[in-house]
C-alpha cells in the first residue's frame, strides 16, 4: 500500500527524498517557498558515496552529461605554492570505492534532479507554498501553507534547510544554528577564456594561515569553481547567504597569497560570499526523527564544508529514507523513521565533527602549520583519502 509522504524543502536534500520516495512506491507532495525550483551557489564535489546513490537512482547517464571527472586532488601551501600532497582520483577512486569522484554546478545536479522528479506521475510540486501550519497526531500529518490549501500525510519530510521551519516539530530540536565566523567566497571562471597554464582538471586546495582555497572544474569541465574559506565574516545579514562582495573584502580575508592563487582571484569576475553557520553534531536519533516527521539534509545536521559532504550527506540521508519506509503502511510509519534516524545519525554525526577538525587543520598557523606540513609530505595520499567515507 502506498503512503502519503509530504516533503518540504524543493533543494537537493528535498528533490533526492522525493524521488527516492516515488521510486519506493509512494505517492509525494513537496511544498517549496520560492516561485519557481532553481538553486543558487556554485560548485559542488561529490564523493563516490554520493554518486553511487546517485546511480541508485537511475541518474548515471544525467550525472555524467553535467560532471566533471578530476583526475588528481594536489595540496599546496597558501603562501609559496609548494606541493605538499596528492591524491589520485578518476579512474583510482572508481577501482577503490565503485564509483567517481565528480565535481558539478550545483544548479546543474538540481535540474537532474527535478527533471527527474518532473517525470513521475506520483511526485506534485506545490510552489509557491511555504508551510505555514503543521499539525500532528497519531495517525497522520497535516500541513497548511500561506494559501488556502491543507494537505494530510502518513508522515513530513524536511527537507528545509539549515533555518529549518519543520526541525522544531521534532521532540528534541536542539539550539538555533551558530555562526562561526567562517566565510566561504565562491565565483566561476570560463576555462576557454584562461590562459592554458591557468586550466584545470584537477582540484587544487592551497591551505594558509585562517584560510584555504580550492579551484576545481564542473559543468563537464567547461567552468572552474574557485572558492575561498577564510575566518573572517562580512557584513549583512547572516540568513542572507548569497551576497555579491567585492575582491577588495575578500584580499582583506585572506592577506597575502602565492602568484598562483592570486592569477584566480584576479580572474574572477563576480564574487558571492556565504557566511557559514553549523550545529553541533548530532547527539542521537530524536534530532533526526520523531514520531511522523523525520528531517534530511542540512535541516537535520548542517555542517562545515571543510569535508565536501554536505550535499552527499543529504543524498545518503534521502537514499536511507527510502530504504526505511520500503513497503510500510501507516501503522508502521513511526517505526520506520526512527530506524531511519538510528541507522543515519552517527554517520551523520561523524561527518559533522571531521569538517570542524578539518577547519582546525587546514587553517593551522604557527607550530601547528608546520608539523601539518611535515605530515602531509610524508603521509600524502595516506592522509588525503577517506576509506571509511567514501566507501561507507
Amino acid at each position: 500500500m502506498a503512503l502519503q509522504l509530504l516533503v518540504a524543502g524543493g533543494g537537493i536534500g528535498g528533490l533526492a527524498s522525493a524521488l527516492a520516495l516515488a521510486q519506493g512506491g509512494h505517492r509525494v507532495e513537496l511544498f517549496e517557498q520560492s516561485a519557481v525550483f532553481a538553486e543558487v551557489g556554485a560548485g559542488i564535489q561529490l564523493g563516490p558515496n554520493a554518486v553511487r546513490r546517485l546511480h541508485a537512482l537511475g541518474l548515471a547517464d544525467a550525472l555524467d552529461t553535467i560532471a566533471a571527472r578530476p583526475g588528481m586532488l594536489v595540496v599546496r601551501a597558501a603562501h609559496d605554492d609548494h606541493e605538499l600532497a596528492r591524491l589520485p582520483l578518476g579512474d583510482a577512486a572508481l577501482q577503490h570505492y565503485g564509483a567517481p569522484y565528480c565535481c558539478v554546478h550545483r544548479a546543474d545536479l538540481h535540474g537532474v534532479l527535478l527533471a527527474a522528479v518532473r517525470e513521475r506521475a506520483d511526485i506534485a510540486l506545490n510552489h509557491p507554498a511555504r508551510l505555514a501550519q503543521i499539525e500532528h497526531s497519531d495517525d497522520a500529518v497535516t500541513v497548511a501553507t500561506d494559501g488556502p490549501r491543507a494537505w494530510e500525510g502518513d508522515a513530513l519530510i524536511g527537507a528545509d534547510g539549515l533555518w529549518s521551519l519543520v526541525r522544531a516539530e521534532l521532540e528534541a530540536p536542539g539550539p538555533a544554528p551558530r555562526p562561526t565566523g567562517h566565510t566561504a567566497w565562491r565565483g566561476l571562471l570560463s576555462q576557454s577564456a584562461l590562459p592554458l597554464a591557468q586550466r584545470s582538471t584537477q582540484v587544487r586546495v592551497w591551505l594558509g594561515d585562517r584560510l584555504h582555497a580550492l579551484v576545481y572544474p564542473v559543468r563537464g569541465g567547461e567552468l572552474l569553481n574557485v572558492v575561498v574559506l577564510a575566518e573572517a565574516a562580512p557584513a549583512g545579514d547572516a540568513r542572507d547567504w548569497d551576497q555579491t562582495t567585492s575582491l577588495e573584502a575578500l584580499q582583506r580575508a585572506t592577506g597575502r597569497c602565492c602568484a598562483t592563487l592570486q592569477s584566480y582571484l584576479l580572474a574572477v569576475p563576480t564574487w558571492r560570499a556565504w557566511t557559514l553557520h553549523d550545529r553541533a553534531p548530532l547527539a542521537g536519533p530524536a534530532q533526526m526523527a520523531h514520531e511522523r516527521i523525520a528531517l534530511v539534509g542540512d535541516a537535520a545536521h548542517p555542517m562545515l564544508p571543510y569535508l565536501a559532504q554536505g550535499a552527499g550527506m543529504a543524498i545518503e540521508d534521502a537514499v536511507a529514507l527510502a530504504a526505511s519506509l520500503q513497503s510500510a503502511v501507516t501503522s508502521d510509519v513511526p517505526s520506520s523513521l526512527q530506524r531511519y534516524a538510528q541507522a543515519r545519525w552517527q554517520r551523520n554525526a561523524q561527518v559533522q565533527a571531521r569538517a570542524r577538525r578539518n577547519a582546525q587543520i587546514f587553517h593551522a598557523a604557527g607550530p601547528l602549520r608546520v608539523a601539518r606540513d611535515a605530515a602531509m609530505r610524508l603521509l600524502g595520499a595516506r592522509l588525503l583519502d577517506q576509506p571509511w567515507l567514501y566507501g561507507g
